[in-house]
């Protein structure tokens, strides 16, 4: 497979810029192989039947982007990336140049931190205070936008960049499939007899990295921290006994499942992975996917491939740019029914 396959073309005006008015307003976008239905994500309960289960990530996105300037001058601007504990962390650092080990940073003027060492492409940060990595970012950090959206983060996005279900905190992007959920719709899908499972996969900054080599083979992937609780594991081993569906909501979730039924069988705990699903793979856990629309030669964009199908993905992406869906993070929903056919 070639990066090319890949690929397809966007007009820039498609590509969400804020989110819908209300939470949950978005289109829905129903791929079924290549039957193709066009509603509003207010009928997705429609969609789901009683004893489905629906598996969501709960991660909660940190103010993760950090200003400030080196103690001996110079401009630096800093995106955690992962916390290692209440004071170290691993960032991507952006400045004139490159901290070396032994640099310190003061950040808005307040939060001294240590450069300690490379790590790869990241920046190991020890800061001096007494207050944790994340009581730092939460009093002094701004919320990291994805880098298609060309505007700072404003007070809403604090909310509507935030599903209404966020509780572990780590991830420094959204997993945005859950971002159209609002309290009522849970509340409401409960009613109908779902079952509402969680996962945790605190999503990288890694996830908009582009693909740089044509042969999708010899892509390395970036690597996030996912824990999958034991009563999850339960739940979805007793669905799959009862020939109940199982549901990923966002690739994110995808990520997790299958990345801890890696053995053959879902496996509770935590751990680390670095997964890359392309067409071929035998998905183990997932039936259905609920999620955004992806960037053209993304891995993302090969992982809904891999489960719906080639044909029907590419199908399915044209029909949404001549419908003039809204596209990426803020944008509209599809769902997709597994297709073990592979094209």
């Amino acid at each position: 497979m070639q990066l090319s396959d890949f690929d397809y073309i966007l007009p820039e005006q498609l590509i969400a810029q804020h989110p819908p008015a209300v939470r949950g307003g978005s289109r829905l976008m129903h791929v079924d192989g290549e039957r193709i239905t066009d509603d509003e994500f207010v009928h997705f309960l429609d969609r789901v039947a009683p004893g489905d289960v629906l598996v969501f990530n709960d991660t909660r996105v940190v103010k993760a982007r950090l200003f400030g300037e080196k103690t001996t001058g110079g401009r630096v601007e800093a995106l955690i990336e992962r916390v290692l504990g209440e004071h170290e962390a691993l960032a991507h650092i952006r400045a004139s140049k490159s901290p070396k080990p032994g640099t310190r940073l003061v950040f808005a003027g307040r939060w001294e931190a240590e450069m300690i060492e490379r790590a790869g492409d990241l920046f190991r940060l020890r800061f001096s205070e007494d207050e944790s990595v994340f009581d730092i970012m939460e009093a002094s950090g701004k919320l990291p936008l994805p880098p298609y959206i060309e505007r700072s983060a404003g007070d809403d996005d604090d909310s509507r960049y935030q599903t209404v279900y966020a509780r572990e905190q780590g991830a420094v992007a959204a997993p945005t499939a859950g971002l159209h959920f609002t309290e009522d719709m849970l509340a409401a899908l409960q009613a109908r007899g779902v079952e509402l499972l969680w996962v945790t996969l605190h999503v990288g900054a890694g996830t908009f990295q582009p693909v740089r080599v044509e042969s999708i083979a010899d892509h390395v992937m970036h690597s996030e921290i996912y824990d999958i609780p034991q009563h999850t594991v339960d739940r979805i081993a007793a669905a799959k006994r009862e020939g109940r569906k199982v549901m990923a909501i966002g690739t994110t979730s995808v990520r997790a499942l299958e990345s801890a039924a890696r053995s053959g069988e879902l496996v509770a705990g935590r751990g680390e992975t670095d997964i890359f699903i392309t067409p071929g793979y035998r998905f183990r856990v997932v039936d259905r996917l609920l999620t955004n629309f992806h960037l053209p030669k993304s891995t993302l964009l090969m992982l809904v491939s891999a489960f719906a199908g080639s044909k029907a993905i590419r199908q399915a992406y044209r029909h949404a740019v001549d419908a003039e869906y809204r596209f990426f993070s803020y944008g509209d929903a599809m769902l997709l029914e597994k297709n073990d056919g592979g094209e």
